[in-house]
């Protein structure tokens, strides 16, 4: 509960026994006491109902799972120098500016790029990233628990609690994990869903890629 919440509630018990106090030492009982009863007892009900509406109005955010992985930085060798950036500065945006633990690029069929928590295990898109691909939307799994398919994604992490698939057309996507289930807002996907926009065009645009060795 936070600290103002708390000060209310400790206000609405400290009225509402000072009002039975006033009660039960009082010689008689009168008209106006029995009013002043009513009225101090209401005020203590409000003031409880304030601070329970206070604490659910600002709820405590989930805490971390303890996720099983190592840091790394793990980038295909295939793009050049400006797609390799492009690569490497949003996906550290991603793991700064966001909740997310863990970044996997897929594209064309090629897991281009690992980056926070990463593990060994193969990533095979499944029924839930190609669906995201095929329709050109953006899915989020705001707690992974709640999703049978959820297996899909134990090859970028095991037991990952919420995970966005943000494709790129049917040529790719950003898949990123978080650390806690709902950690993700909806300004943390229009944020990937405008920087997965902007990969998809650097990574397709052929005047960008190198040149093979054998056509020099």
């Amino acid at each position: 509960m936070p600290g103002p919440a708390r000060a209310v509630l400790i206000c609405a018990l400290l009225l509402l026994g000072l009002t039975v106090t006033n009660a039960g030492v009082a010689e008689t009982v009168t008209p106006e006491l029995q009013r002043a009863e009513v009225v101090a007892g209401m005020a203590s009900v409000g003031l409880m109902l304030v601070a329970v509406l206070w604490t659910r109005a600002n709820p405590r955010s989930a805490e971390k799972v303890p996720l099983k992985g190592d840091q790394g930085l793990v980038m295909t060798d295939q793009f050049n120098a400006v797609q390799k950036q492009e690569l490497a500065w949003g996906s550290h945006m991603l793991l700064t500016a966001t909740p997310a633990a863990s970044v996997l690029v897929l594209w064309r069929d090629q897991i281009v790029l690992r980056r926070g928590l990463i593990s060994q295990e193969l990533f095979e898109p499944g029924a839930i990233t190609k669906r995201a691909m095929e329709r050109e939307q953006t899915i989020s799994l705001v707690n992974t628990t709640l999703f049978p398919g959820r297996a899909e994604f134990d090859a970028i992490l095991p037991s990952l609690p919420a995970v966005v698939v943000c494709p790129m057309g049917n040529e790719g996507a950003v898949i990123v994990g978080g650390w806690s289930p709902r950690c993700f807002t909806r300004s943390d996907e229009r944020w990937l869903e405008g920087w997965t926009q902007r990969l998809r065009t650097t990574l397709a645009d052929d005047a960008l890629s190198p040149v093979p060795p054998d056509s020099i």
